[in-house]
Order: structure tokens, then sequence, then C-alpha cells
């Protein structure tokens, strides 16, 4: 016999999956005669799918050499005030996307910064740096969670076999912990290919230079090319489940 609280979850489990099932549905079901799947195949789609699957893997890559050190420094450390560094480094997470793309380009209007700027600002290296924090900060948080579930007693284990720290960490934490890693990565992957805010702010929204696919979407949307906008839209609807499916396989496995 269920309770008026059973009912309750079921009634927020049926409303919460309808909800998304009707967000994700209309926009399958949008097809305008085939032209947002043909519209895949036009070139300035083309770049900017390939540009964002470019941007996001090398930024997600470099937040990953980060984040695993990090990570396992803020799970395995136990010191005064460490809980404040742990909120500083996923800021990015909470942050404004807009906000974090000015004080990205904030940066750019001071010294040494100043020089790097033609480099950087409007140009594809300023998507991959906006990236990077966005993914940066997934990334460490699934990490730092991933090492804090890994029996510390195993290194000490290893260590009382012989090993030194860093042989410890390659040949037993390291491979305990590398669904873990490669569930931050996809998450941080991810939500790095979604980002506008950051991205549009500091690289711009140059066509067929600094266009990622939200950034295409918008201007798509804005010259009221539709079909392109839903074509895009649909790719990163579909990398988003993918990526979110692999990740509840990766922890399912782990758990």
């Amino acid at each position: 016999m269920r309770s008026w609280l059973d009912w309750l979850a079921l009634l927020g489990v049926g409303v919460s999956a309808s909800l998304m099932l009707m967000l994700l549905g209309f926009q399958a079901a949008y097809t305008g005669g085939g032209e947002p799947l043909r519209a895949l195949a036009e070139r300035d789609v083309l770049h900017a799918m390939g540009l964002t699957f470019y941007s996001a893997t090398a930024a997600t890559l470099l937040a990953l050499l980060l984040a695993i050190p990090t990570g396992y420094a803020l799970a395995r450390w136990r010191l005064p005030g460490l809980w404040l560094v742990e909120a500083l480094l996923i800021v990015p997470v909470v942050m404004s996307p807009m906000a974090l793309g000015v004080a990205l380009l904030l940066i750019f209007r001071q010294a040494p910064g100043l020089w790097l700027a033609r480099y950087v600002v409007f140009e594809v290296p300023g998507i991959i740096l906006a990236q990077f924090f966005v993914a940066y900060a997934f990334a460490v948080l699934v990490i730092r969670t991933t090492f804090s579930g890994i029996d510390v007693r195993l290194e000490q284990v290893a260590r009382f076999l012989g090993c030194t720290p860093w042989q410890a960490f390659r040949r037993v934490t390291l491979p305990l912990s590398k669904r873990g890693i490669v569930a931050g990565f996809v998450l941080g992957w991810a939500r790095a290919m979604g980002d506008f805010g950051a991205t549009s702010t500091l690289a711009g929204a140059v066509k067929g230079k600094t266009e990622t696919m939200p950034v295409a979407i918008y201007l798509n949307l804005a010259s009221v090319s539709i079909d392109r906008a839903v074509a895009l839209s649909i790719v990163l609807t579909l990398v988003t489940v993918v990526g979110l499916v692999l990740v509840r396989l990766l922890v399912g496995e782990r758990r």
C-alpha cells in the first residue's frame, strides 16, 4: 500500500520526465520538410561543428591535465581553509557565463595580457581559453569526488610494499579512478561545447572564424535561418544526451 508521499514523489517524477520529453520531443519533431537535416551538410554549419569539436576537445584535455592533480590534492589533503580553495575552483560552475567572459576579457586589457590579446581576443585560442575554464570546473568536481571514493589504505599498502608516492598513484589510484576521470572529461567536454556566454564575449561571434555551434545558433536565429539553428541545436542536444548516458554507465558500473 503506497503512502501519499510515494504518490507525490511519483507525480514529481512523472511531471519532470514529461517536461524533459516535451523539451526534446518538440525539437526532434521539427523537420521542416527535412531542411534541418540538409542544413547539416552546408559549409558554414560544418565549419561551426568542426570548430566546436576541436576547441572543446583541446580545452577539456588541457583542463584534465590540471584537474587530475588538483582533484587528488583536494581529496587527500586535510588542511584548514581547503574548502574555500575548492569553492574558488568551482566558481565557473555557478558564475554567469557572460561575467566569466568579461573577467577573461579584462585580463587582456592589462599587462602582460595586453601583449597576448592579438592572439587570443576574437581568435580561436580565445574560444579554447573560455571553454577551458568552463570544462575545468566540471572536471575537477567529478575527479575530486572520484578520488575521495578510493580508500587511501590501498595507497598506503602500495607504499608499504616499496612503491614511491608517484608509483602508488600511477599503479593503484589512477587505474581505480579511470572511470571517474573519463566521466569528468565527458561532462566538461559537453559543457564546453555548449558554452555561449564566455566564448562569445572573449572570442566574439565572427562568422566563419570564431563561430562555434552555440554562436552559430544565435547568428542563424538573428538572420531567421531557422533550419540551420534547429539542426545545430539537435546536434548539441544529442551530444548532451549521449554524454549523460555515458557518464551514467561509467558511474553506475563503478558503484
